[in-house]
């Protein structure tokens, strides 16, 4: 994970400013949190409890006095420095009465007890003092709480001041978090699909679409959660259990060292967590991926499995891997259960009722008043708010961890450059010197390949499957780079042209074409903004399809839906046709172009093609012999190897492989009919 999370943290980087104004905001945003606690500690302990503070009698017109039968008191806290004090006096609570002690010295300690005009308290050490006392009515005890009204109001209105100011700057906070985060993602993912198209076609053979599509979405989505919700609690949760725990040591530092255990608990907690979690994530984004793969194959074949009749086995399999993940999922469920906010009460209230035991039997000392104590409980509910916030992203941040060793694998895998740099048109003169090519090492598919075609050739490749032909057309393309020999275009070799230099001036046409979602015109367009309108419209006339095209409800701007399925297979093709023509190659291949085409639609191809190979190298895969016969030249290729060549008429006189395999194929059409 480190090299990933240096990543991870190098893509938050591109964003640090919001990040870093985040940050500081959250910052902010807990030193004013933090202050509510001392403001209640100050209204508890000095506005509200302080009324037993020793009160002395004073003068009438004295600020803060308070009038008690033919007297005027004043609390302590309120002399002013310097002023003579007279007689002492308490004002203390037994039960819910308060009452007025006229005496000195009394002690805040001990059990009370109001009995014949004397307050009785009883100490630890089992003495028991008597003190003459008058029991206040709500009046009075009203009057001598009067004094501090305008100070609690201040107080009160401080306290919710610096929650409204709190829950501003949080929001920004939160707001430029998950702004960033998205930002960072969408950049992610931008880097993840651009790097897609720079991955060699081999990739694709070895990993299924729903593989791709599952890091595309899924994972970066989980990275997503990573910077807006993990990163943002583990921030701001660990900026404020160090901002409570001094809090709490400015509060008392007996208290904050029995909170202090708190800290390696949770990474204890935490370590032990990443334990279990990590295996079981693995497995769980592994098979969302098969399940992601899987779905994509099954709908790309459903009518073959339909016609075979294999609804149930594929079920079965789906449902194996269904269970797999919905197992795996419920071990992580049961460890989040186990580890989840629940087991933070459980500590959070345990420690809660060692404090107040501990409270109630004086062993915290004098220090620690109900306002002190009230203040460590609120600051310890407020500690646990960010524990539970970490705690719970536990999960997440592995999923996220996960996800991103995925898709930096993904995104380490070698690809080539996409050049934006332009040739001049090529002639396409065609040339393959001893090439010999293997997908997998020591099984050669392609042995010793030599031939030339000139500018304006057509050449047919055929042969029965698996002797080469495809491989042919794949090295020309480049899709796969020659191991041995050479291939050149106009006495260049092809690999000190860039990719997109050499498919530049080149058209394809498979057996099987391939429509984007989209509208038929951009089809043959690809959305270029070299090609026109009118060369779109001029592309079609030259296939024979324009008419047919434009006999449709939206006539170009059909829609034209996934794979073009609501077209027929010869309506396809001649999208797939156009498309090439469209972007006037040098050289065109056609990859068993009128294998699936009606007869008739066939005719329409043949008739165009007369017109459109001039000047063109034209390549052609055909099965179907009686295609090309007016073919240049004729390469017949048996287990990699050109075994004859020449054109119709030559191999015919051979009586070789080609002559056998035309006279097949004319004795089986001569039977059909």
């Amino acid at each position: 994970m480190g090299n990933n999370g240096k990543r991870l943290f190098n893509y938050a980087w591109n964003y640090k400013k919001p990040i870093i104004i985040a940050l500081a905001l959250l910052l902010i945003a807990v030193g004013v949190e933090l202050v509510g606690p001392f403001l209640a500690k100050r209204m508890i302990d000095t506005n509200i409890m302080g009324i037993e503070k020793p009160w002395y009698e004073t003068k009438q017109d004295a600020k803060h006095a308070v009038s008690y039968k033919n007297g005027w008191y004043i609390r302590e806290d309120h002399f002013v420095s310097g002023e003579p004090k007279g007689r002492e006096v308490r004002i203390l609570q037994s039960g819910r009465s308060y009452y007025f002690v006229d005496a000195a010295g009394v002690p805040n300690t001990g059990k009370r007890t109001f009995e014949g005009g004397a307050l009785s308290i009883a100490m630890q050490d089992g003495t028991k003092l008597d003190y003459p006392a008058e029991k206040l009515t709500k009046g009075e005890v009203y009057e001598f709480y009067k004094p501090e009204f305008r100070s609690i109001a201040m107080l009160a209105i401080s306290y919710v001041g610096l929650l409204l100011i709190g829950g501003v700057l949080a929001y920004w906070q939160r707001l430029l978090l998950q702004v960033s985060a998205n930002r960072i993602v969408r950049q992610m993912r931008n880097d993840v699909f651009r790097h897609i198209q720079r991955l060699p076609v081999q990739y694709f053979d070895n990993l299924p679409a729903g593989k791709v599509v599952s890091r595309v979405t899924n994972d970066t989505e989980a990275i997503r959660e990573l910077y807006v919700s993990v990163l943002a609690n583990f921030f701001s949760g660990v900026i404020y259990i160090a901002a409570i725990i001094g809090a709490v040591f400015v509060l008392d530092a007996n208290l904050a060292l029995i909170a202090l255990p708190f800290i390696p608990i949770l990474y204890v907690w935490i370590v032990v967590y990443r334990k279990f979690a990590a295996k079981y994530n693995h497995v769980i984004r592994s098979r969302l991926s098969d399940i992601n793969g899987m779905i994509n194959e099954s709908i790309q074949g459903m009518p073959i499995i339909q016609a075979f009749r294999k609804e149930k086995e594929t079920m079965g399999e789906f449902h194996e891997m269904n269970d797999e993940y919905f197992k795996y999922q419920n071990k992580l469920l049961t460890l989040n259960s186990v580890t989840s906010h629940n087991l933070v009460n459980v500590f959070r209230n345990v420690l809660f009722m060692a404090v107040i035991w501990m409270f109630a039997g004086d062993w915290l000392g004098t220090a620690v008043t109900v306002g002190v104590l009230y203040a460590f409980i609120d600051y310890m509910n407020r500690m646990m708010q960010p524990i539970v916030g970490i705690v719970n992203q536990l999960s997440n941040l592995e999923v996220a961890r996960v996800s991103a060793e995925r898709v930096f694998t993904l995104l380490d895998e070698p690809g080539i450059e996409v050049s934006d740099s332009r040739i001049e048109r090529y002639k396409g003169n065609v040339s393959f010197e001893d090439v010999s090519f293997a997908y997998k090492p020591g099984e050669d598919v392609l042995k010793n390949i030599t031939f030339g075609a000139k500018q304006g050739e057509t050449v047919a490749l055929v042969g029965h499957t698996g002797s080469g032909k495809s491989s042919i057309l794949n090295l020309l393309f480049r899709f796969y780079d020659v191991e041995r020999g050479s291939i050149s275009i106009d006495g260049v070799d092809v690999k000190k042209m860039t990719k997109q230099e050499l498919r530049q001036h080149m058209g394809i046409v498979l057996q099987d074409p391939f429509l984007f979602t989209g509208t038929i015109a951009s089809n043959v367009s690809l959305d270029d903004p070299s090609i026109s309108r009118e060369k779109v419209e001029q592309a079609l006339r030259d296939v024979g399809a324009y008419d047919m095209f434009m006999q449709l409800p939206g006539g170009l701007d059909e829609p034209v839906i996934e794979k073009g399925s609501t077209l027929s297979a010869g309506q396809r093709q001649l999208i797939s046709f156009a498309r090439a023509l469209a972007f006037d190659p040098a050289i065109l291949i056609l990859d068993e172009a009128t294998a699936s085409i009606d007869t008739e639609t066939e005719a329409i191809i043949q008739a165009a093609l007369d017109v459109l190979k001039r000047g063109r190298t034209t390549f052609v895969i055909a099965h179907r012999l009686s295609t090309i016969r007016a073919a240049d030249q004729i390469l017949v290729l048996d287990r990699g190897r050109i075994v004859e060549r020449g054109n119709h008429d030559e191999l015919m006189q051979q009586g070789g492989k080609y002559f056998a395999m035309y006279q097949l194929q004319l004795g089986a059409a001569e039977g059909v009919a």
